[in-house]
């Protein structure tokens, strides 16, 4: 699967009031910013628009589901979103004139192909405004320069122009396999944003390692599934039951409230979810490529938004 993440760098030109977390609101006029910039029947409904299958921001915004022949069955009925928004971590919220802030795309499959579609969406994102409106307007910003993961710089405003080349790279499972995963028997994790899980039909407020495996073959699964090759050939049920016996040795996690205002449903929505430390120890070495890869993709629910972000800070043996 092709992965690509680019980091934003943007100037506000005037002060500007935004909220501790900024996911959701980069995401929201994001997706404003973009349909603007690529819609090409402006009043119609995404829905029953004949270009849905073929449109940029139908793609990214309104996945359509799986188009199943007659008979066939998967897993994943709908494909999960191409893209995540990773906003820092910091929890500033007073911005004077001219003081930077910086955010991540995260890109996956044929997504990364239309990343100058999604910086100039960025750049009009800059026009709309963002955050808490200052005298009756939402203050603007400028998107100063573009860069690659690798550090490579892809835009500027000073010569508004896409450096040519290839930014993204592919992930294979395999790849994250290291020669001394035998040996590890313990590792630590940090939930950078809050992760919002569901087993048995409820959001978990605790953590065990199972839960976690669950979460990480699904969201692998399915991204693999939509925008790579197909499904990782893995022993899923296997891998589900031998991370029953996988043990918390660390559990620093606490439940985190936030609150985000929806434009599509005109109302302001509580989510929450865990974050913090934990820390397990058992049989790890065929879990790990799976927890590596999840550092990069993010699990659970509200990923656009950059929740579920985590970190493997410690792997012992």
């Amino acid at each position: 699967m092709r992965y690509g993440k680019y980091r934003f760098c943007c100037v506000v030109k005037s002060e500007a009031l935004l909220p501790p977390y900024k996911g959701s609101t980069f995401r929201g006029v994001f997706g404003v910013a973009l349909k603007q910039v690529v819609c090409a029947l402006k009043r119609q409904d995404c829905e029953t628009c004949l270009l849905r299958k073929k449109c940029i921001y139908s793609l990214t915004f309104e996945v359509p589901p799986f188009d199943f022949p007659d008979g066939a069955r998967k897993r994943i009925v709908s494909p999960p979103h191409p893209y995540v928004i990773e906003p820092d971590l910091d929890t500033k919220r007073i911005y004077k004139q001219s003081e930077s802030f910086d955010f991540s795309l995260v890109l996956f499959g044929e997504s990364n192909d239309y990343l100058p579609y999604f910086i100039y969406a960025i750049e009009q994102m800059g026009n709309i405004g963002i955050g808490k409106k200052i005298n009756g307007k939402r203050p603007g910003f400028e998107l100063a320069a573009v860069h690659a993961e690798d550090g490579r710089t892809i835009y500027t405003r000073q010569e508004e122009k896409i450096a040519a080349g290839a930014f993204s790279r592919f992930l294979h499972l395999e790849d994250f396999q290291k020669a001394d995963d035998s040996s590890t028997n313990r590792i630590e994790l940090i939930l950078e944003t809050p992760l919002r899980l569901k087993f048995d039909n409820r959001l978990e407020s605790r953590l065990p390692f199972h839960v976690l495996i669950r979460a990480a073959l699904r969201r692998i699964s399915s991204l693999f599934d939509s925008y790579g090759t197909g499904e990782p050939s893995l022993d899923y049920r296997g891998l589900a039951k031998r991370a029953e016996e996988v043990c918390v040795s660390l559990d620093e996690i606490e439940w985190t409230d936030w609150r985000r205002y929806s434009n599509k449903q005109d109302q302001a929505m509580f989510m929450g979810g865990i974050s913090g430390a934990i820390g397990y120890s058992g049989a790890l070495a065929e879990f790990l490529p799976l927890l590596r890869i999840a550092e990069l993709v993010h699990l659970g629910k509200q990923t656009t938004f950059g929740l579920g972000k985590l970190r493997i800070s410690r792997e012992d043996t």
